[in-house]
């Protein structure tokens, strides 16, 4: 019922900007919708008031996840009241791949990209480093050995989230049995030296990083390929919610989203679990052509995992061109000269 990542929403207060950083950065520069609406189902999560907003769901047709870059039009979206530390309760990280980590690093560096620290090792001895962009949110570039095409850009697209956690032997299950994040890396304590360049990277933790042990399934498995979930523990601080005070689509890192088919399967599942859906748009949901069935749930501490079930995007909306999903066999992948299609709304410099 879960096939992949589709994508990490990131709110942010000036969409333009925003998403030129992502497709000058990374690479994202295929804009599957661009869409301004009111996302009145959301109201539970928007002050129980409907509000407007802009949002551009970005791909980087190498391979991986995309971005929905996220704009209030209706209000002035609020950042934290506090600096976000490794540990917080929330999205903390967006994972982005890259085939050659130290390419990716030194490429990133000499278009003066802010660097946090160093190239460095996890506990599985992967490379990676850490960035951040000029709104404060932190990425880590990880090592990735699957693409769709390469060339042309240093990363791929987004492929996971570093999440910070109150209770990791109550929050694991969630992952593992509802997401199918089930296959356990590394599970470790301690002061980790990877992590020392991030705010907070001096504390001690519990770090548990997941994977999921079915191979990615779905119309667009080929190009986003399997992803990694990473949860963090504080285990010598309270750690602070991410989102306390403020609504779903202020600033940071908004919500984790899945490719999924049968939804209502998928709902029965969550129920049966005790996390039913916060929210059910019941139906097809269009934004900018594209349209499918969208759902929400809550992790253990409230963090934000969103479920779309994708019916169809538009190819190129100037001559009505979309491509229909909803018929297909939901576990076949589309077929690669289809998904190379999307390049022809590529955002060009």
């Amino acid at each position: 019922m879960i096939n992949c990542i589709q994508q990490i929403g990131l709110g942010v207060h000036d969409k333009d900007r925003a998403f030129r950083w992502i497709r000058k950065t990374f690479g994202m520069d295929i804009p599957i919708f661009d869409d301004e609406g009111e996302p009145v189902y959301m109201v539970r999560y928007t002050g129980d008031k409907v509000q407007r907003r802009h949002a551009v769901l970005a791909e980087n047709l190498q391979g991986g996840s995309g971005f929905e870059v996220w704009q209030y039009l209706s209000r002035k979206p609020l950042a934290p009241e506090f600096t976000l530390t490794l540990g917080d309760l929330g999205f903390f990280i967006a994972k982005i791949k890259a085939p050659d980590v130290d390419a990716a690093f030194s490429t990133l560096m000499g278009r003066g990209v802010e660097m946090l620290g160093q190239v460095s090792r996890d506990p599985q001895g992967k490379a990676h480093f850490f960035v951040k962009d000029p709104f404060g949110n932190i990425y880590q570039v990880i090592e990735d050995a699957h693409w769709f095409k390469r060339g042309g850009w240093v990363t791929g697209g987004t492929c996971g989230c570093l999440i910070g956690v109150s209770d990791m032997d109550r929050s694991k299950p969630f992952y593992t049995d509802i997401l199918g994040f089930d296959t356990v890396v590394y599970d470790e304590e301690g002061v980790f030296d990877d992590f020392t360049a991030l705010p907070g990277g001096g504390d001690r933790i519990r770090r548990v990083l997941l994977v999921p042990s079915q191979e990615p399934q779905g119309a667009f498995s080929r190009l986003i390929g399997p992803g990694q979930i990473e949860l963090v523990q504080s285990l010598d601080r309270k750690p602070k919610k991410i989102f306390e005070g403020r609504y779903w689509g202020d600033l940071g890192f908004i919500h984790l989203c899945f490719d999924v088919h049968d939804m209502q399967s998928l709902k029965k599942k969550c129920d049966e679990k005790g996390f039913p859906f916060t929210v059910d748009s019941g139906g097809p949901f269009k934004m900018d052509g594209a349209t499918g069935h969208f759902a929400y749930v809550e992790d253990p501490d409230g963090t934000l995992i969103e479920f779309v079930e994708t019916y169809r995007i538009p190819i190129m909306k100037k001559l009505c061109w979309y491509l229909t999903l909803h018929k297909r066999d939901p576990a076949k992948p589309l077929p690669s000269w289809m998904i190379k299609l999307l390049s022809l709304g590529r955002v060009k410099d």
